[in-house]
């Protein structure tokens, strides 16, 4: 690793204290470009960088790394190690509405859960706890007996190091209760797996695929489509996601749009006759 990529790597662990998944992101980028190109970074030319970068074909991918090159040059030139500001542009990503279930859908696939066992208390809890809450799936495998507040949610292991609290509904609390008093025994942790250890990711995204065919992840979208398109004002559902930008947080917006759009062309007698 070349000098000037491990001052780099120092000023973003300590100066801008970004996170360890941040920082292994950012060192393992830049040290696979040292690597393949067989030269410090600060002596290439943008050029060389493009004709490298060109071989990921996937562009969120692409975009990871443009990000965290241009990171670097931008770091170096503050610091005067270059005397040019090197940027590279972004490659364009259409825009993909992100998937969601409508209430109904996920209703509908809960009343199918066996709740006279331990696993399916914890399995329909865990899919309404999340649906109820929107949380992420890392904040909800984190979460600890002592995080439930009555009916509010403390949500301590949030991305980013952003703590927040968010409502949880009775429906949910209450099963979540249910789950918990059949739980084998007092561990902190909330969700266990048959054993009583804590559950882990990939058992999380078979309990979500086996009863509605999607990742944890799309009931946290579903969530949020629900309160956009019940008329919640955009800054509070930023506020319950935990997103640090609003722009994150307007990708629901679109849904919204959507659908109003579906209703006018299904339902407006002008969307049907040619005047």
């Amino acid at each position: 690793m070349s000098k000037e990529l491990e001052a780099f790597i120092e000023y973003i662990t300590v100066i801008r204290a970004l996170s360890k998944k941040s920082v292994g992101a950012y060192k393992s980028d830049l040290i696979a470009l040292e690597n393949a190109l067989l030269k410090p970074l600060i002596e290439l030319d943008t050029n060389t960088l493009f004709e490298l970068l060109n071989s990921y074909k996937n562009k969120r991918t692409l975009n990871r790394k443009l990000s965290s090159v241009n990171a670097f040059f931008d770091f170096c030139y503050k610091s005067q190690f270059t005397e040019e500001k090197t940027k590279l542009k972004f490659s364009k990503i259409p825009k993909l509405l992100p998937k969601f279930l409508p209430f109904e859908a996920i209703q509908s696939s809960l009343a199918l859960i066996d709740r006279s066992s331990f696993i399916g208390l914890r399995d329909y809890a865990l899919i309404l706890f999340l649906y109820a809450t929107g949380a992420r799936i890392s904040e909800c495998l984190g979460l600890q007996r002592g995080d439930i507040e009555g009916e509010w949610l403390h949500i301590r292991h949030a991305k980013g190091e952003k703590e927040r609290i968010v409502p949880i509904a009775s429906v949910a609390k209450k099963a979540i209760d249910a789950y918990l008093n059949e739980a084998k025994n007092e561990r902190t942790f909330v969700w266990q797996n048959y054993k009583g250890d804590r559950l882990s990711r990939i058992s999380a995204y078979k309990v979500t695929q086996k009863y509605l065919g999607i990742s944890p992840h799309v009931l946290r979208h579903s969530y949020a489509t629900s309160l956009i398109a019940g008329g919640a004002d955009l800054r509070v559902v930023q506020e319950l996601l935990g997103h640090a930008s609003l722009l994150t947080t307007q990708i629901y917006t679109h849904i919204q749009k959507q659908d109003l759009k579906e209703t006018i062309e299904a339902c407006h007698p002008m969307a049907k006759e040619n005047l």
